[in-house]
């Protein structure tokens, strides 16, 4: 995987779908899937229930990354597929899915990298009907705290390439940050600010337009 296109997945990852990180595994080492006790079955099907009624959401988020990146923009998503992230400035970046394949535009360098959205770890969290228990994610560990839950998950095909772990309030559940160790064992936390679930998206905020003078990267 090259520099760029582990850059734009770790990115993709904390932002689609700060608390303390779950520790990514030893390289080399295939992951455990958690021995869930049946109320944290119980738990965990109520998070996949919760996550299944989201259709749109629109939020600003705060990015805090181990690296000491720091950065802050405005979030949009909408199922199947659809999302763009718009960093604040002086972060050039945007990254827009259509449903089928995702830009990831430079706007100071008007450089433009596309992607199947098939192929990274965002459409786990941007599929219509979302399924811990399909064999697409394993869940690691799931944790459960005095009014939150916390849950870790790998991508099956690709496990040694980091995991995510959600982190919600509880009672009402509410999705409220997440955090992504990646590969490298690098950090990222995010927060949502005043989440908004379930209003109407201009569907054009999911339809990129490439200028011509962009220069296009595979």
């Amino acid at each position: 995987m090259s520099k760029l296109q582990t850059t734009v997945f770790t990115l993709i990852l904390a932002l689609t779908l700060a608390a303390l990180p779950a520790p990514a595994p030893a390289w080399g080492q295939q992951p455990t899937p958690a021995n869930l006790s049946p109320a944290d079955r119980a738990d965990v099907l109520r998070i996949e229930k919760y996550l299944n009624r989201i259709k749109t959401m629109q939020a600003r988020f705060l990015q805090v990354s181990s690296g000491g990146d720091y950065s802050e923009g405005n979030m949009y998503f909408s199922k199947p597929g659809k999302m763009r992230l718009e960093y604040d400035a002086p972060k050039p970046v945007l990254i827009v899915s259509d449903g089928t394949n995702l830009a990831y535009i430079d706007k100071e360098l008007k450089q433009v990298s596309y992607f199947d959205l098939a192929s990274t770890q965002a459409s786990v969290l941007l599929q219509e009907v979302i399924s811990f228990s399909a064999g697409e994610m394993i869940i690691t560990a799931f944790e459960r705290g005095p009014g939150v839950l916390r849950l870790t998950l790998i991508k099956n095909d690709d496990p040694l390439e980091g995991n995510i772990t959600l982190i919600f309030s509880d009672r009402p559940l509410g999705l409220k940050k997440w955090t992504v160790t990646d590969a490298q064992g690098i950090v990222t936390n995010i927060s949502l600010l005043g989440p908004r679930f379930g209003g109407a998206l201009d569907p054009e905020l999911f339809d990129y337009r490439e200028p011509d003078d962009a220069i296009t990267t595979p």
